[in-house]
């Protein structure tokens, strides 16, 4: 047996069987200490108390080891205003007075101020096992017993743990993570005994706090209770490539059952009004900027008045004048009945940006002016040099902003009104941009330019919108703008004034086809013959006389038994046949196609020599005839005769 050690006494055991029996708990009330009648002794089961006891009091704490749940820990702290004798024995009492289990313990001294002249507080703890721990109830006088250093450290620590604000944790995940074993979290490599705010999970019952394992991962100690995580939790985040420095709120409402509520955090980092995007309530108001102010301040409305559409005001000129810099922002009226000259404001005046509205209603003209060395730039389409003026009549709108202000070099460009006339719109444009009268010419079928050549090329998409004439004695391929150069709807018109075919050819992958299931992989195109062509994905669709051949209207098969399909619907069609016997009916033929409807007529001469063929049957799909000598009149085997027949 150890030196010192607790065991229960035989009573003890009976009492603890006697509670099993009527499923009670076994209540322990009371801690006494004895000084073994001045000897050190080694008590046994059968003891009914101690041998000698000098003091008895409540226990401070029962509670079950933490590695081995049988275990029972007893805790007692003796005041110091007690002692003057040594403790070699202790019992544990039940609630009705029983002797539990006896301690055999270290020979100590428990002082006493009085009589020792220093005194102290004495702890005592107790460890002994039974077979129900769980079964075991402390009953405590709160009057009575003092809190141990260990039992305050762990209250305080569980009190704290229920705060809101907790502990940092190194990184925060950005996905849904497996919860177990080291691995890299937002850029950092956590290992074992690392805080993580797990936020993402598929399952977001498993979101909160935990502590890194090389197993399992568990729940960090300040949040793996219910009380502990509670509505509003927050945490701060150290580490991670994107939510380093972070502060994340928990915004799961109501009573939080851990592992089957499902927990939601939100980035509260600046606040839920961020103050680098607040949202004011009410009619907020703040001092007006400068007028041209371009800084971070606060734009008021006042301030965007003066700048915006919403004129701030109006200026009227009545034939010539000038237009001061307090008219920018404003709406500039010319009115008059002469021809007038306006001058624009001088630049040095102004910031860059500044914008000048004019609208005329001079009954003749006027002419807006720059006003010393400063230039104006869009008077006409593509304009790249400046003018002086630009002249207005009745009606006209005319917007000007500065831009490039050099000292005594202000530029002024036109970006509005009736007269905006620089901006060149794409050819093939389809936006809601104002159209100039050059791409409405153009809109309108007027070809943007002519292109001749007389020997094999590739086209780039510059030939897109233009006449491309073929003019050569020899023959030559051309080969298509690649489809992938210009936009849906281009369209190349190719006419051939040579002497000689021209072929087309597509480039790379792309086809052309009259019909969209039967690509082609070249177009002779006949001399004076034409053929457009209109870009759609990568195919163009042909269109015109050279490429009537492939439409279905005009369908033919070039060949000693052929035909020829015309618009209209009839159909011609051609062939040979030699007779077989010498009866009536010797020779027959099978048209190469059928026709649709009937077969109007026919005609069939002999291929040479004295042969007669008269016809004796005709049907949507064949001829039959009897083949005879002319000279005899008697049908002949082997007389060979060549047919065409009408139909529809």
């Amino acid at each position: 047996m150890a030196d010192f050690y607790t065991l229960l006494t035989n009573a003890g055991i009976a009492y603890e069987t006697a509670c099993k029996a009527a499923g009670v708990p076994i209540k322990l009330a009371q801690i006494s200490v004895g000084d073994g009648n001045g000897a050190v002794y080694n008590p046994d089961a059968t003891a009914k108390a101690l041998k000698r006891e000098v003091w008895r009091g409540p226990l401070n704490a029962l509670f079950q080891d933490e590695r081995n749940p049988s275990w029972l820990l007893a805790e007692v702290t003796i005041p110091p205003e007690v002692g003057g004798w040594y403790v070699r024995e202790a019992g544990l009492w039940t609630d009705t007075g029983v002797l539990y289990a006896i301690v055999k313990y270290p020979e100590s001294f428990k002082p006493v101020l009085a009589m020792s002249g220093s005194g102290k507080e004495f702890y005592i703890r107790s460890v002994f096992e039974t077979s129900n721990a769980s079964q075991v109830t402390l009953l405590i006088d709160d009057t009575v017993v003092k809190a141990t250093r260990a039992w305050v450290m762990d209250y305080v620590a569980d009190e704290l743990a229920k705060l809101d604000a907790k502990q940092s944790v190194r990184v925060a995940t950005t996905t849904s993570i497996t919860l177990s074993a080291a691995q890299v979290i937002d850029g950092v490599a956590v290992v074992a005994g690392d805080r993580v705010l797990v936020k993402n999970q598929t399952a977001a019952k498993d979101n909160g706090l935990y502590m890194v394992a090389n197993t399992a991962w568990v729940r960090a100690k300040d949040a793996d209770l219910n009380a502990k995580v509670t509505s509003a939790m927050t945490v701060s985040v150290e580490q991670g490539v994107t939510l380093a420095d972070t502060i994340w709120q928990l915004v799961t409402d109501g009573a939080i059952v851990l592992g089957t509520t499902p927990l939601s955090f939100q980035n509260v980092t600046q606040g839920f009004a961020p103050l680098n995007s607040p949202a004011f309530q009410g009619l907020a108001t703040a001092p007006s900027a400068p007028r041209f102010d371009n800084s971070s301040l606060l734009a008021t409305t006042e301030w965007t008045r003066r700048l915006g559409k919403q004129y701030s005001g109006s200026t009227s000129i009545s034939n010539s004048g000038s237009i001061p810099a307090a008219a920018v922002g404003q709406m500039t009226v010319l009115f008059g009945d002469t021809v007038s000259t306006v001058d624009l404001p001088v630049s040095s005046d102004l910031p860059n940006g500044a914008t000048v509205t004019v609208i005329c209603y001079n009954t003749v003209s006027a002419a807006v002016t720059r006003a010393g060395t400063d230039l104006i730039y869009g008077a006409d389409p593509g304009q790249s040099v400046s003018v002086k003026s630009i002249r207005m009549i009745y009606g006209d709108i005319l917007e000007l902003t500065l831009l490039n202000n050099v000292t005594g070099a202000g530029a002024w460009y036109v970006s509005g009104g009736n007269m905006f006339a620089s901006a060149v719109v794409p050819q093939f444009d389809i936006s809601q941009r104002p159209a100039s009268t050059q791409f409405v010419q153009r809109a309108l079928g007027n070809y943007n330019d002519v292109s001749v050549l007389s020997v094999s090329a590739s086209l780039t998409s510059q030939y897109f919108g233009r006449v491309l004439l073929l003019n050569s004695s020899t023959e030559f391929t051309v080969t298509l703008p690649p489809s992938s150069t210009g936009p849906v709807g281009s369209v190349i018109s190719v006419r051939n004034v040579g002497s000689v075919n021209a072929k087309l050819v597509p480039a790379g992958t792309d086809t052309i086809a009259v019909i969209a299931t039967r690509p082609q992989t070249s177009l002779v195109i006949p001399p004076g013959s034409s053929v457009d062509l209109v870009l759609q994905g990568t195919n163009y669709f042909l269109s015109g006389a050279a490429a009537l051949k492939l439409a279905g209207e005009f369908a033919s098969s070039i060949d000693y038994h052929g035909y020829q399909k015309l618009p209209n619907g009839l159909i011609i069609q051609w062939g040979t046949a030699v007779s077989n016997g010498t009866g009536f009916g010797n020779w027959s033929a099978t048209l190469p196609i059928t026709f649709p409807t009937a077969c109007l007529s026919g005609s069939i001469l002999g291929n040479g020599g004295a042969t007669v063929f008269s016809l004796t049957s005709m049907t949507t799909n064949a001829l039959s005839a009897t083949a005879m000598l002319s000279t005899t009149g008697a049908a002949t085997s082997k007389l060979g005769g060549f047919f065409i027949v009408i139909g529809y």
